[in-house]
């Protein structure tokens, strides 16, 4: 069970260390750019600054962290500023490996419901029973979901994927 502190700067500090890239990517899967994407970041920040809980175990920590992220990815997406604006294009992807730029690409053309699935999976390495508590899904209808997005980026995909 999580227990509420105050935050210090040290302990926030490394919280950006350990999870910015992290949250940017999960922001940018939803608004598919990196304003947006890095707006959302600071945001969650700022919650966590005010509502710092302690966990006993990194991994909750982080699914946390992940939650907040999604939750308000979601609601950057119903906002009705975001709904007035659209975004200028994107200059670049936040990526570590440039060479998977194709890639990221066709992930970013699937549907909304898709990418957040595919990102954890195989990015951050969850199971479909974490991402589906994560995400707050059937754990049927995430794996249904990995599956329906394998087979659209294997579509969308010159020459298909390499061991397949």
């Amino acid at each position: 069970m999580p227990s509420e502190t105050l935050i210090s700067r040290e302990d926030l500090a490394e919280l950006v260390h350990r999870y910015a890239d992290m949250m940017l990517r999960i922001a940018f899967t939803y608004v598919k750019n990196h304003a947006d994407a890095e707006d959302i970041c600071q945001e969650v920040f700022i919650k966590i600054a005010k509502q710092h809980k302690t966990f006993q175990h990194a991994e909750h920590e982080k699914a946390w962290i992940i939650r907040i992220t999604i939750n308000a990815s979601k609601d950057a997406l119903r906002s009705p500023w975001k709904k007035l604006f659209s975004p200028i294009n994107e200059a670049s992807l936040p990526i570590l490996h440039q060479g998977n730029n194709e890639v990221v690409a066709c992930v970013l053309e699937l549907p909304k419901k898709y990418r957040i699935v595919i990102y954890l999976y195989y990015f951050e390495g969850y199971s479909t029973t974490e991402i589906a508590e994560l995400v707050r899904r059937n754990e049927n209808t995430v794996r249904t979901h990995l599956r329906r997005t394998r087979e659209l980026l294997r579509k969308s995909m010159i020459g298909g994927f390499v061991n397949e």
